[in-house]
């Protein structure tokens, strides 16, 4: 059983990442060295329950588990890779081996995100400005991942184009540690939505979205700003909010138009001038070069044949139709039989 492994001396600052695209963390190394500096060490050991000297450790108790307990599951079982669930279920082994199994069961369970996933597929969503990553972190060092809803149109491209951007975006984000250990937040500008954008997505597309992001994705969602709300925000909310843990539903916060209050949440530094901000104009140039530039690492990752033989969409990721109505309750207990995965 491998010992400790500690950090590298004279790696970064919190929230200040290696540079690579634009200021964007690179990614992490072939094999595995510990880029957190001694304060993020520090934030993790508070935090998540992370210690150096068992780190090493704790990976190899995950992969044990995995390779006893599910040896058919096919995973990457690198240390960097186990590491991101150790770190999003705070070294909790067991909750953290569900979550590697969520993550790979929701590949599929919704074959039409994740089938050919990578970047060149959704450039038309990253050009067009519907989300893109602000390049530089908050004062917490967690980076800002903005949606802008109100850049989609019904009859451009399917809705689930959207999501595979955001994943595929997530993806990238998470394989920076100093992402691992801070967090991300989320900045959703709903100017522009309309009622043929708030029609999508629906209960059934909204609780799979939300199963994925809490149960099934290895990330720290630590803020949700929505800002420039229309009236049918309500709405929209109604239809996400039941499927929502209650902690992650205090994390939402609903700004208005009110600059003033979004800069409580995010510091104006970071922020584009649009926002209130310092920043500069909005750019959505530098994160889709990113992306595209990792094209082959995705490839790598999702075009490749199906992650998992046999087992059993956890329940937790279900979709039984409570909160969709008498109209949809038929379509989603049809749909339920569909999303088991040994078949």
């Amino acid at each position: 059983m491998a010992e400790g492994n500690g950090c590298m001396e004279g790696t970064p600052t919190p929230g200040v990442p290696q540079p690579s695209n634009g200021g964007f963390p690179g990614p992490p190394p072939p094999n595995y060295s510990c880029t957190l500096s001694p304060s993020l060490e520090a934030k993790a050991r508070e935090e998540l329950q992370e210690k150096p000297e068992w780190r090493l450790r704790d990976v190899q108790a995950l992969r044990d588990m995995v390779l006893k307990e599910h040896p058919h599951l096919r995973t990457r079982l690198d240390d960097a890779f186990l590491l991101r669930f150790l770190r999003a279920r705070k070294f909790d082994y067991d909750r953290a081996l569900q979550l590697l199994l969520n993550y790979h069961a929701s590949r599929r369970a919704w074959p039409e995100v994740f089938h050919d996933l990578r970047p060149s597929t959704v450039r038309h969503v990253l050009e067009r400005g519907v989300l893109t990553v602000l390049p530089q972190p908050d004062n917490h060092g967690r980076y800002i991942l903005c949606l802008r809803p109100g850049k989609w149109r019904q009859n451009d491209y399917p809705f689930v184009d959207n999501i595979r951007a955001i994943y595929l975006t997530l993806e990238k984000l998470i394989e920076a540690e100093q992402t691992q250990v801070n967090g991300l937040v989320i900045l959703v500008d709903y100017s522009g939505v309309g009622l043929s954008q708030a029609s999508n997505p629906g209960p059934f597309l909204a609780k799979k979205v939300v199963g994925i992001l809490q149960d099934g994705f290895p990330i720290r969602i630590k803020a949700v700003n929505i800002i420039n709300e229309p009236r049918i925000f309500k709405g929209i909310f109604a239809i996400i909010k039941p499927f929502l843990k209650e902690k992650m539903a205090e994390r939402y916060v609903l700004h208005g138009s009110d600059m003033s209050s979004l800069h409580r949440s995010i510091p104006r530094t970071v922020l584009p001038e649009q926002y209130g901000g310092v920043a500069g104009q909005l750019d959505t140039a530098t994160w889709t070069q990113t992306l595209l530039d990792a094209e082959e690492n995705f490839v790598v990752e999702f075009c490749q044949p199906e992650p998992l033989e046999g087992g059993v969409l956890p329940d937790s990721m279900l979709f039984d139709g409570e909160h969709g109505g008498a109209q949809g309750e038929d379509t989603f207990r049809s749909l339920r039989s569909q999303l088991y995965y040994c078949y």
